[in-house]
């Protein structure tokens, strides 16, 4: 069963456009209002613009168990 015949089938160009606009609004957010963000790209030498293709994607940093230890309660809030 299809819930959205526009999106869910989508030709796989089209599907990897809509994730990668998806992808760089969400490492824009998190980069301009989360700080632990901020300085990680920053460590890593990314930035949200940086992120061309979804094979781009590896370049940046993974959010580790210790990273959300370390951040916690507050430090990973994004709004």
């Amino acid at each position: 069963m299809i819930w959205n015949d526009e999106f869910e089938t989508l030709p796989r160009e089209a599907l990897e456009s809509l994730q990668l606009k998806r992808l760089r609004n969400a490492l824009e957010r998190v980069c301009a209002t989360v700080p632990f963000y901020k300085e990680s790209f920053r460590r890593t030498g990314v930035t949200p613009e940086m992120l061309k293709s979804l094979d781009d994607l590896r370049r940046f940093p993974f959010t580790l168990k210790q990273d959300m230890r370390d951040n916690y309660p507050y430090g990973l809030f994004a709004v």
